[in-house]
């Protein structure tokens, strides 16, 4: 019924043992209280006919002693203590199977005597110990009605994640659907939407890694093609030394794009085990102007600007800093390869709510916005490119938990805006001294 390591035992045991402990603890609180105010009663009812006696002056005047006798059901005696004066001693004795509740009461103190007050409680002691039984009856039913409803309790609240797992296990690549969150109850809600979360970074995987493979396949057949046709038109007939070599160049040529495509391929691989390395503690401000020290001279020499505006000064975070820079060196490339020559490319940082905003603004084409642009092999505008560079920056997003968009421009100039948003939730803003 319960593994090792079932969180529902150790809450099952600890529920039952709280509740056997609150019941044992307010039925012992209870019976003390029955007790004491049974036996307080008693000792008021003594202690108040031992001062009806002592103030009995016929007695004070008496020359004769005081031998016990009854008196409204209680032995009285008067008896000389040879000690100091005390005020009132009250005990219980048990003789022969009987119980006597016996006070002590000033009665002469010149001659140090007092009554000796005796009253036969055996009645009310068998009193508490029936109370005493049926209360240890009580606790009895009261400790299996608590393993019930431990029993009961753990079921129930286990029962959300049983439902949960169910659904999960019943999912395969070809049927994933998203939980119904409002099913759940409220404390379950945010887990479930975790899972949707992640249910949809499997779709979206999923749907990548078929498009992936279907891009590759396509992609490498086209240039194979080209080559074993080119080569099958140059052995038709014997030609120049010119013409060979013009077609060696062109099957280099094809075999360079095939080489461009393997090494995007094997970036996939890379980046996966990026995802897989240690995040550390590193200021991104630091790193994007790290990154944009490296593409300064690289923009100068295609007669290009690139501009920075950081803000604020620092800003630390908890990640995979391959990740971050694979995808700044993205957009940064793309923004470079489609921005004319004497444009202008500006990478920047902003706070918002998210956490930190960074963002790489060109003056190329723009981007078709109603396709999508992350898909392997996806490629936009007029230049020549695998078309894997934002699938692997969106993959690099992901990994890192944060957001990626990319949009035209709406300040009256031709261009792409690329942005990641970094969550601020394992991050601050270093102080500025």
């Amino acid at each position: 019924m319960f593994s090792k390591k079932s969180i529902r035992r150790v809450f099952l045991i600890k529920l039952i043992f709280s509740l056997a402990s609150l019941i044992l603890i307010f039925s012992s609180f209870l019976y003390l209280y029955i007790e004491s105010s049974i036996l307080e009663e008693k000792y008021q009812e003594i202690v108040k006919h031992a001062k009806n006696i002592a103030h009995n002056k016929s007695l004070h005047n008496s020359v004769t002693p005081l031998v016990p006798e009854l008196y409204l059901g209680l032995e009285v005696e008067i008896v000389q203590l040879k000690k100091s004066y005390i005020e009132e001693d009250l005990y219980q004795t048990s003789k022969r199977g009987k119980t006597y509740l016996t006070l002590i009461y000033p009665f002469n103190l010149d001659d140090l005597s007092y009554l000796k007050i005796t009253n036969n409680i055996t009645e009310t002691r068998e009193l508490l110990d029936k109370i005493l039984h049926y209360i240890f009856i009580i606790n009895i039913a009261g400790f299996l009605l608590a393993v019930v409803y431990a029993i009961t309790l753990s079921k129930m609240l286990v029962s959300p994640v049983k439902a949960l797992s169910n659904k999960l296990s019943n999912m395969n690549e070809h049927l994933i659907r998203p939980i119904v969150t409002e099913n759940l109850p409220e404390e379950f809600e945010s887990l479930g939407a975790t899972i949707n979360h992640l249910i949809l970074r499997i779709q979206n995987f999923v749907k990548y890694q078929k498009e992936l493979f279907i891009g590759t396949a396509h992609e490498l057949k086209t240039p194979l093609a080209v080559i074993k046709l080119k080569n099958q038109v140059t052995l038709l007939k014997k030609r120049s030394p010119e013409e060979y070599i013009e077609a060696l160049k062109v099957t280099n040529k094809t075999i360079d794009e095939m080489n461009n495509i393997v090494s995007n391929i094997l970036n996939i691989g890379r980046q996966e085990g990026m995802q897989l390395e240690k995040p550390q503690e590193v200021d991104v401000i630091a790193v994007l102007s790290q990154k944009a020290d490296d593409f300064r001279l690289l923009a100068e020499n295609e007669g290009k600007l690139l501009e920075m505006n950081f803000m604020p000064n620092g800003f630390t975070a908890i990640l995979q800093v391959g990740l971050l820079n694979q995808i700044v060196q993205n957009f940064l490339q793309n923004a470079l390869k489609f921005t004319r020559t004497e444009g202008k490319v500006k990478l920047q940082s902003s706070l918002n709510n998210y956490g930190l905003l960074i963002e790489v603004i060109d003056e190329g084409c723009g981007v078709d916005e109603s396709v999508d642009l992350y898909a392997p092999f996806a490629r936009q505008g007029n230049k020549q490119g695998v078309g894997l560079g934002l699938f692997l920056a969106k993959s690099a997003a992901d990994a890192l938990g944060a957001k990626i968009s990319i949009k035209n421009r709406t300040d009256g100039i031709d261009g792409t805006i690329a942005s990641l948003n970094l969550n601020s939730k394992l991050s601050c803003i270093l102080p500025q001294y």
